[in-house]
C-alpha cells in the first residue's frame, strides 16, 4: 500500500481513477462525466471538484434566500407576552388556551417545512454542480450533529445547514468552531441559552472538547469542562441570531489546560487549539469519511496519512481545503487496499445512484422516508455523536430497503405493487453503456457486463457470476435492450459489492 500523502504519478490517474475520486469527493458520477473527469488530468480532476467556488451554480442550488419561512417559530411579540402574563395572572385559562392552541399549529407548520427541507436538501445533493460541497455539508452535519427535535425550529436547522456549505472548506477553526458555538440551532441542542453565570451548563462546552474538536478523553479534564462552560455562558440567541448577553456571562478569572484569563467562548476556542489532539481528531474523522472506515482503518500506513495530514493541517493554520487537495493527489488515496473500503451511507447509497446512474428521482419524499428507514434521517441525527457509520448501515432490516430503493430507482416499481413485470419506469439505461457500441471486434455483450459490474459493485466478479451475467444479457435481448440491462442493474444492486463504495 502507499504509505503517507506522497503524490501519485500523474500518468496513472487513469478512468477508473477519476471513478474512485468522483465517488468519495462527491457522490458519484455518468460514465461520461467520469470520462470528462479523467481527461482532465489529476491536477485539474481536484481542483474542478475542491474549487467549487468557481463553479456556477442553477436550478434548485441556484439560490437559497426567502426559500423558507423563518416566522413559523418567531418569539412572542412584546404585546403578546404582557397578554400572556396577564392571564397567568388573572387565571384566564381561554386566553391561556389560545396561546397554546396557536403554538402546537405553528409547531405543526414546521415540522411540515422540516420535510420540505429534507427534500430540498436530498435534491440539492443529486443536483449540485459542487458535489464535494454538499459532500463535505453532509460530513459537518454528522460531525456537528445537531437534532431537528429539541431544537423545534426549521429554520434554525437551514441556518446551519447553509453556514455549513458556506464554509465546507474553510478555516475549521475560525470559520466552523467559532461560528457553532454562536450558532442558534447548536446553541439550544446543546442547552446553552441556559447556560449563565449564575447556573453554568456544561453540554457545550464538553461536546465541543469531545465531539467537536479534541475527542473523547484526549487532552482535557473535567474541571476544563467546568471552566470552559463558565466561558460560554451569556453565549445564546434572540429570534434567529446569536446574541452576547453580558448580563449572563462570567467575566471572572477561569483556569483552563492550566492557563488563567478573563476567558469568553473566543479565547476557549483559541485555547482548545493549542492542544494536540486538536489537529489529529478532525483528520481522523475525515481519513474516515473519505479514504476507509474499515476496522483498524488507523493503524499502519492509514496511521501515517494521517499523522503527515496532523502536521499539514496545524502548519496551513487549520484550512481545510490544502488538506482534502494534498490527499486526493495522494497514492494512497487511490491504492487498491483503499477501494470499495467504505459503506456507502443511506444518503450516498440514494444519490450516487441517481447521480451515477441517472436514474429519474422518483418521488423525493419517499426517497427521503426510504433514508429514513436505513437510518440516516436529514437533520434529525439520533444523537450529539451524530451517526456511527461504517457497519451500523448494514443490518437484515435496512439492507432490504436498500435493495427495494434501488428497485424502485431502476424501475419505478415500489414494494406494495403488483409483481416484476420488466417496466422501466421512464428510465433509458443503455447510456452506461452506448461507449461500448462501436468498438470492432469485441463481445459487446461481454464488454458490457464487464464494464457494468466493476462500474456499479467496483470489481469484475468470480469467472462463473460473471458467465452467468452474460448468458443472462444474451438470452434477453443483448446489450442494446434497456430492460435487460435494467434487469442486470437490478441484479448488481442487490449484491453484497454495491453497498461499498
Amino acid at each position: 500500500m502507499a504509505s503517507g500523502l506522497s503524490r501519485l504519478n500523474p500518468r496513472e490517474f487513469d478512468y477508473w481513477k477519476a471513478h474512485h475520486l468522483l465517488q468519495r469527493a462527491g457522490f458519484g458520477g455518468t460514465p461520461a462525466q467520469v470520462l470528462a473527469l479523467k481527461n482532465m488530468g489529476l491536477d485539474d480532476a481536484v481542483d474542478s471538484l475542491i474549487e467549487f467556488d468557481e463553479v456556477e451554480e442553477t436550478g434548485i442550488t441556484a439560490r437559497t434566500d426567502g426559500r423558507f419561512d423563518n416566522d413559523i417559530m418567531r418569539p412572542r411579540t412584546q404585546e403578546e407576552r404582557r397578554e400572556a402574563n396577564m392571564a397567568r395572572r388573572n387565571g384566564n385559562e381561554a386566553v391561556l388556551e389560545r396561546f397554546r392552541t396557536e403554538r402546537q399549529m405553528r409547531q405543526r407548520s414546521d415540522r411540515r417545512q422540516l420535510a420540505e427541507m429534507q427534500q430540498w436538501w436530498m435534491g440539492r445533493m443529486i443536483e449540485s454542480p459542487r458535489p464535494l460541497q454538499e459532500k463535505m455539508t453532509l460530513f459537518l452535519h454528522g460531525h456537528f450533529a445537531t437534532g431537528y427535535r429539541p431544537v423545534e425550529d426549521s429554520y434554525h436547522m437551514f441556518v446551519q445547514n447553509e453556514m455549513f456549505r458556506q464554509n465546507a472548506l474553510g478555516n475549521f477553526k475560525n470559520d466552523l468552531v467559532r461560528n457553532i458555538i454562536r450558532d442558534p440551532a447548536m446553541i439550544k441542542y446543546l442547552n446553552n441559552n441556559q447556560n449563565s453565570q449564575r447556573a453554568p451548563n456544561e453540554n457545550l462546552s464538553r461536546e465541543l472538547m469531545e465531539l467537536f474538536t479534541l475527542g473523547e478523553g484526549r487532552g482535557y479534564s473535567e474541571q476544563d469542562i467546568k471552566q470552559g462552560a463558565r466561558a460560554l455562558t451569556g453565549y445564546t440567541y434572540r429570534d434567529d441570531a446569536f446574541y452576547f448577553n453580558d448580563r449572563d456571562h462570567d467575566n471572572e478569572y477561569k483556569v483552563i489546560f492550566g492557563k488563567r484569563g478573563q476567558w469568553n467562548g473566543d479565547d476557549f476556542v483559541d485555547l482548545i487549539f493549542t492542544r494536540p489532539a486538536a489537529s489529529e481528531f478532525i483528520c481522523e474523522k475525515l481519513y474516515k469519511f473519505f479514504v476507509n472506515d474499515q476496522p483498524g482503518f488507523a493503524t499502519g500506513d492509514g496511521r501515517t496519512t494521517i499523522r503527515q495530514m496532523t502536521r499539514m493541517f496545524k502548519s496551513d493554520n487549520w484550512e481545510l481545503k490544502p488538506v482534502l487537495r494534498k490527499l486526493f493527489t495522494s497514492q494512497h488515496f487511490y491504492d487498491q487496499a483503499n477501494r470499495t473500503s467504505i459503506i456507502k451511507s443511506p444518503i450516498q447509497l440514494v444519490v450516487q445512484a441517481i447521480r451515477s446512474l441517472r436514474t429519474p428521482s422518483r418521488n423525493m419524499s419517499q426517497l427521503v422516508q426510504a433514508c429514513n428507514y436505513m437510518g440516516q434521517g436529514l437533520f434529525v441525527p439520533p444523537s450529539v455523536k451524530g451517526w456511527d457509520g461504517g457497519r451500523k448501515w448494514i443490518n437484515t432490516s435496512t439492507l432490504f430497503v436498500r435493495q427495494n430503493t434501488l428497485v424502485y430507482l431502476l424501475t419505478g416499481r415500489q414494494t406494495n405493487s403488483r409483481p416484476w413485470d420488466n417496466a422501466n419506469g421512464g428510465f433509458d439505461a443503455r447510456h452506461l453503456v452506448d461507449h461500448l457500441r462501436d468498438i470492432p471486434g469485441r463481445d459487446r455483450d461481454q464488454d458490457a457486463v464487464t464494464y457494468l459490474s466493476r462500474f456499479t459493485i467496483g470489481s469484475v466478479p468470480d469467472e462463473d457470476r460473471l458467465a452467468q451475467w452474460v448468458q443472462y444479457v444474451r438470452d434477453r435481448g443483448g446489450a442494446d435492450d434497456n430492460s435487460t440491462i435494467i434487469n442486470l442493474l437490478a441484479l448488481m444492486t442487490a449484491a453484497p459489492e454495491y453497498q461499498l463504495c
